[in-house]
């Protein structure tokens, strides 16, 4: 993921009805969409297959390039406005990259999801896997902290943002047809195929605002 922080654009509803669901989505640069021009992007590409879906949906783009937990943390509350009515929160790729400590993210993490509850706002969690290069027990206690946070604070749970790439997110050489020539971020074509995996949860995500 890039690691230069960039200012976060918040792309605030502007044309949606009182019976639209508004859901921010809290993450990096695969959530900001690095890389792509505004339209192939994640947030805008997840917001038209969901209405393709017929789903009533506003979506806000809070992702900003090279963030960890600790910066989605930061911007939790003020993201948590009184129009949010749910929120995906993408988040932990930059802590692997810098090596941070598991138990930091993990408690980032469950700052984000406390301040979402206090704002009485729903949450798609999207988990991740470490690499095995930082050692089993490294890796055993990051891939653990999004199902248990999940589970602990009745959040949605999807194991991976790359999910919808099949085979392909496992495997370096299969994937380089969906991603960016950085081999990090991933191309128009991979967003299309990454928001056909995610849409299922956050469509479970929407179902639950109503309740």
């Amino acid at each position: 993921m890039h690691k230069v922080v960039m200012a976060v654009a918040l792309l605030w509803p502007v044309a949606g009805t009182a019976e639209d669901v508004v859901i921010a989505a809290l993450g990096d640069s695969l959530t900001q969409g690095y890389g792509l021009i505004e339209a192939e992007g994640f947030v805008p590409q997840l917001q038209g297959w969901l209405e393709d879906q017929g789903a009533e949906v506003q979506l806000i783009n809070a992702g900003v390039s090279g963030d960890t937990t600790a910066g989605g943390l930061s911007r939790a509350a003020w993201t948590l406005t009184p129009e949010v009515d749910a929120m995906i929160v993408a988040l932990g790729g930059n802590d692997l990259l810098r090596g941070i400590d598991p138990g930091v993210s993990r408690s980032n993490l469950e700052g984000i999801l406390q301040a979402a509850q206090s704002a009485e706002v729903d949450v798609l969690l999207v988990g991740m896997q470490a690499p095995g290069n930082y050692g089993p027990e490294f890796k055993a206690a990051f891939d653990a902290m999004y199902p248990e946070l999940a589970e602990a604070y009745g959040a949605v749970y999807a194991p991976s943002f790359f999910e919808g790439l099949g085979e392909a997110a496992s495997d370096p050489a299969a994937a380089v047809p969906f991603m960016q020539p950085d081999g990090i971020h991933p191309s128009a074509e991979g967003v299309e195929r990454i928001v056909e995996g995610l849409g299922p949860y956050v469509m479970d995500l929407i179902a639950r605002t109503g309740d």
